[in-house]
């Protein structure tokens, strides 16, 4: 069985590059990929689904001479459909629910040239902030194995940070992307509303809230994959601006003096967690000290809105999944089949009417119409990703009773990464801090409505100026 032993040192372009030279095969990647997860999955439960007799099967009938090509891949067991394999949504209401297609990102993954060998860990639906379905298990932060990971791409971020793959699959429909990133030291970048496929089988995700990308080490990666993927396909309800040149081409180049307001506080004005205000004042100063004009600013936001308006949406869609199941099934879906949180999102759903939903959508549109304002005088909102560092997991249990108690550590937690989606701005979660335990503290850029451009300028400038690929967990 061949294997790359020097995988570690290069990024998914790195590991491209050596492959279309002929110095490396694209079957030594995977093989390489493939040795790393039965090594190191069995302590984090990233990998939840494998595929590697398919993978090795999508080498031997030829990779396209895509950009990724021959880098191992994993999807996230989460909405992305691939032809063959089952996709559970992290839930026992979904398992045996094989695809007979492809989602349109995944084709555009396969066209890169990455070789899709397995999928990652996803709480049920993708409604919690850490990853730990009863369907799989926890997945564990591979800094600290009694923490979680994040969610709801934890499985994702988790696989990447252990070092399985340079970059995967991930998903962000109220920071999934950017929480799990912040969570185990990596960079995540969610996209403008519209800026990669949901389809064919959706047009949206969550009324726009929801949109797929990446989570990775390094930023030119998570570059690379925004150009392999961006665009809308025929059909597509709408489609974000398009960008002046390739997203690659902006790693690298000169953001100029941005203007960047920041704040430490959560949007009900509460004091974020110590570290996390310490996370957030070094990346302030970093800022400053590169040459950006940096002021504490913030717009006033309602937390109860916010809240309020969220709930309406994810639960709407919680209960047509429900509904859509139950029909595929011949049955009714029960308490019995879901976690506890998710039955009760559903429910809390069939109590609200059709106008709330339409006063959410307004809602939204509203929202980004009051951050675009904002932002007129500034080029980068800079906030906390998370409230405090990533919590122990069992801190948010699906299966709890104490629903009042949930939603307070939720929203400690996980205060501000919803407003993006709600407003469908591009915005990033950079790992430039670690605190006394070891642990990452990501800290959260949010730009101007389909100015991806800016935040990759900036965060290459930080990647350079405060090197994270290096940090790697031991274990």
């Amino acid at each position: 069985m061949g294997g790359f032993p020097d995988y570690d040192k290069y990024d998914g372009l790195g590991l491209a590059a050596l492959v279309k030279r002929g110095d490396v095969s694209a079957s030594d990647l995977l093989e390489e990929a493939i040795l790393r997860t039965e090594t190191i999955n069995p302590k984090i439960n990233a990998v939840v689904m494998k595929h590697y007799d398919a993978a090795r099967a999508q080498i031997v009938r030829g990779l396209p001479d895509g950009i990724f090509s021959g880098v191992p891949f994993l999807l996230k067991d989460l909405h992305l459909l691939l032809e063959g394999t089952v996709t559970t949504y992290g839930s026992a209401l979904f398992e045996g629910n094989k695809a007979d297609h492809n989602s349109t990102l995944t084709e555009r993954y396969l066209k890169a040239g990455l070789v899709i060998f397995g999928k990652t860990n996803s709480p049920e639906f993708g409604l919690a902030g850490t990853t730990e379905p009863q369907l799989y298990g926890p997945t564990r932060n591979p800094w600290n194995f009694n923490h979680s990971a994040g969610g709801s791409s934890g499985g994702a971020a988790a696989a990447v940070a252990a070092g399985i793959l340079p970059f995967a699959n991930a998903s962000d429909g109220g920071g999934s992307i950017r929480i799990p990133a912040a969570a185990c030291g990596l960079f995540g970048l969610k996209p403008t509303r519209g800026r990669t496929p949901m389809g064919p089988d959706r047009g949206e995700g969550w009324a726009g809230l929801s949109i797929s990308h990446v989570v990775s080490r390094s930023v030119r990666d998570s570059a690379a994959a925004l150009d392999a993927t961006a665009g809308d396909a025929p059909g597509d309800p709408y489609a974000a601006p398009a960008p002046a040149r390739p997203f690659l081409q902006e790693v690298g180049a000169k953001p100029g003096r941005l203007r960047i307001a920041f704040t430490t506080q959560r949007s009900d004005g509460s004091q974020c967690h110590p570290d996390v205000v310490a996370a957030v004042k070094e990346a302030a100063a970093l800022c400053a000290n590169l040459g950006h004009h940096v002021e504490e600013a913030a717009p006033p936001l309602s937390r109860e809105e916010i809240s309020k308006h969220q709930a309406t949406i994810v639960g709407a869609n919680t209960a047509l999944t429900f509904r859509q199941r139950a029909a595929a099934l011949g049955r009714e879906v029960t308490q019995n089949d879901v976690e506890h949180i998710t039955w009760l999102i559903a429910r809390a759903a069939e109590a609200r009417g059709s106008t709330d939903y339409a006063e959410a959508t307004l809602f939204i549109h509203r929202l980004g119409r009051q951050i675009a304002a904002f932002q007129k005088n500034f080029d980068l909102l800079l906030a906390p990703t998370l409230g405090v560092p990533p919590i122990p997991l069992g801190t948010l249990d699906m299966m709890t009773e104490d629903v009042g108690e949930y939603m307070r550590v939720s929203y400690e937690y996980m205060p501000g990464t919803a407003i993006a989606n709600m407003t469908g701005q591009p915005s990033m979660s950079v790992p430039l801090h670690w605190n006394a335990a070891g642990l990452p503290i990501g800290t959260m850029f949010t730009g101007r409505f389909g100015d991806e451009a800016t935040l990759l300028r900036l965060a290459a400038q930080l990647e350079e100026a405060n090197p994270w690929a290096e940090r790697r967990p031991a274990f």
